[in-house]
């Protein structure tokens, strides 16, 4: 299943500028197995980062972070260690980020990573 939503296609694009800008190496993107995604997987330094992009235009109904549930959550941690299992040669340190976005057009106005949010 295909990414349709525009406004998560230009988040991502942001995101993955915004995080090669903070030095992670992207290694892949919209990772999918039957019960999750992952959105961005990369490297930041020697450690095996699974990113989950929110992207808003505003924050009437909630922030970006606030739409990550603890379902979401357990689905990321779930993908995440599949993800690892299939690829073994990567690093054994692992971690999720989620990037937040609000838009403004196709113009970023506020970016923010927060690291390691799942305490995984």
């Amino acid at each position: 299943m295909k990414i349709v939503n525009p406004i998560a296609i230009l988040g991502e694009d942001k995101a993955c500028e915004y995080i090669k800008k903070l030095g992670f190496k992207i290694l892949e993107r919209n990772f999918r197995k039957g019960y999750g995604e992952i959105d961005i997987v990369a490297l930041d330094k020697d450690i095996l980062v699974f990113v989950e992009v929110k992207t808003r235009t505003s924050n009437q109904f909630g922030t970006p972070l606030e739409a990550i549930t603890y379902w979401k959550l357990k689905s990321l941690i779930k993908t995440a260690e599949f993800y690892k299992l299939t690829h073994p040669k990567l690093p054994e340190s692992l971690r999720i980020d989620a990037v937040s976005i609000i838009l403004s057009g196709n113009e970023v106005q506020n970016i923010e990573l927060t690291k390691n949010i799942s305490g995984f």
